[in-house]
């Protein structure tokens, strides 16, 4: 995991490999790997290797190709390492139209009324307005 940002006193780090994502679909009980998985699958098909010619530079900038066109998964923690709130922002953190941010709590909940400000300060960082009525997918009005 990469550390990201704070907010305290919660930090917000960035899942990198598809072990941190299984771990953070076990610990939440959703499906962030699954997704994580189909985003890499995608990310690593794009990848161009560069045209010299010599098999062993094709995989040379594979890996930033990959953490470039992928969207950043994130998780909140606590002190104790605890997962508390998983997030998928565009690719780089950079605003899309076409993109939706996804912001879940364990089990697919609501986190908004628990880690709201955490969630704004991620918000802040990226320079995205990440508001539940967009990012939280599950929303029902009563």
């Amino acid at each position: 995991m990469q550390y990201v940002c704070d907010a305290p006193p919660l930090t917000w780090f960035r899942l990198e490999t598809t072990a941190e994502a299984a771990l953070e679909s076990q610990a939440m009980d959703h499906a962030v790997e699954r997704y994580f998985r189909q985003a890499h699958e995608q990310a690593t098909q794009s990848y161009v290797p560069p045209r010299t010619g010599l098999y062993v530079e094709q995989s040379i900038g594979r890996k930033a190709h990959i953490q470039r066109a992928m969207p950043l998964f994130l998780t909140l923690r606590d002190r104790e390492g605890k997962a508390l709130v998983t997030a998928m922002l565009p690719p780089e953190g950079k605003a899309g139209a076409s993109f939706r941010p996804i912001i879940v709590g364990r089990s697919n909940q609501d986190p908004y009324s628990d880690f709201g400000e955490a969630i704004r300060a991620l918000g802040e960082h990226f320079g995205l307005p990440l508001d539940p009525a967009r990012c939280y997918p599950y929303r029902r009005d009563l």
